[in-house]
């Protein structure tokens, strides 16, 4: 049996930078024409975390282009959004090739150190980007340290409706939602928002993490959430709402640093995203579904063209290697039944 569909975008991936960098990215490439490359790394010759403005974006695009194996391959880039953005920083990275800027809750994810606490401080920022054109893009959980972490997600709904409502001009992405709330929240709030859902968050729950042993490579964030809220991602997925579309949030870190007293948040699904993506939806018979949710939605809510180009996956079983360049894969060592032509 053979399928075959039009080249997807991923539309939240993390690709680190050196080696790493060079590791991962041909996964991506295989199956992906186009990906938003997030913006929380230290890119070369800079002090500092975080793709800060159009220079720092111009380093880090030169990287990966240089790094690529697969030159038809696109990097949309983001600049990460932070307190002290200004207009002129939002402008100059549109004019630059930024499409979108990424909002991190302070200290939640990732190297967001430098995150946002104070959501208005930033609304001079959100009003140059929808004049320029430029998309935002939020890790949608609360700053609130002190808030339980199973409620950072419904949390933040309320900076998103307030931000949807200040700025009705404005696409807005509220990124891996986690929570059937979140979903509803999306699904009611105008056509200026949608929301990417992960490939793990259609897999996981938080069993799967802490349920039984440990399970530091299924950690990530947002933590995974209840089996309600999963199926209500796989009905999201599944029910061709231009609303919801795939980002992998793909996000490898080396063994070491996952399985460690303090370990890394992250899910590195980029070897297995197409193919387990399709297994899923053939197990619910909505594989008509999966080209608008890899390829189409995301594209033209990003305002891209479709890409034209095609892939083709043939239902052969394999087994997913321990590990990857140092990096343990989603179902390491587990059997998926279709796999890239």
């Amino acid at each position: 049996m053979r399928f075959e569909m039009r080249k997807g975008d991923d539309l939240h991936l993390h690709l680190r930078t050196g080696e790493m960098l060079r590791t991962v990215l041909p996964h991506t490439t295989r199956q992906f024409k186009r990906a938003v490359i997030m913006p929380n790394v230290t890119v070369k010759g800079r002090k500092y975390t975080g793709v800060l403005d159009r220079y720092d974006m111009a380093v880090y695009r030169d990287e990966i282009l240089a790094s690529r194996d697969d030159i038809g391959f696109e990097p949309l880039m983001t600049i990460q959004i932070v307190e002290k953005t200004t207009p002129d920083m939002v402008r100059d990275a549109k004019a630059a090739g930024a499409i979108a800027g990424k909002v991190y809750p302070r200290g939640m994810t990732t190297n967001s150190e430098n995150g946002v606490y104070d959501y208005e401080a930033i609304y001079p920022t959100l009003t140059a980007m929808q004049e320029c054109g430029m998309l935002v893009l939020f890790h949608g959980e609360s700053p609130d340290p002190d808030l339980f972490c199973l409620d950072r997600e419904m949390k933040f709904l309320k900076i998103l409706k307030d931000v949807a409502k200040t700025f009705p001009r404005l696409k807005i992405m509220m990124e891996h939602v986690t929570t059937a709330k979140a979903i509803e929240c999306v699904a009611e709030l105008g056509s200026n928002v949608a929301a990417t859902i992960t490939v793990h968050h259609l897999f996981l729950t938080l069993n799967d993490v802490i349920g039984d042993k440990l399970e530091p490579h299924h950690f990530c964030k947002p933590v995974a959430k209840r089996p309600d809220d999963r199926a209500m991602l796989i009905t999201a997925a599944m029910g061709g709402n231009p609303k919801f579309f795939l980002g992998t949030d793909s996000a490898p870190h080396l063994k070491g640093a996952k399985e460690c007293a303090s370990g890394c948040a992250g899910v590195y699904t980029a070897p297995v995203a197409t193919p387990l993506l399709l297994e899923l939806f053939e197990q619910h018979n909505a594989m008509d579904k999966l080209e608008d949710f890899c390829s189409g939605f995301g594209a033209d809510f990003y305002g891209l063209p479709r890409n034209k180009e095609t892939i083709s996956l043939v239902k052969e079983t394999w087994k997913v290697p321990p590990i990857c360049g140092g990096v343990v894969p989603f179902r390491a060592g587990k059997e998926i039944s279709w796999q890239m032509e």
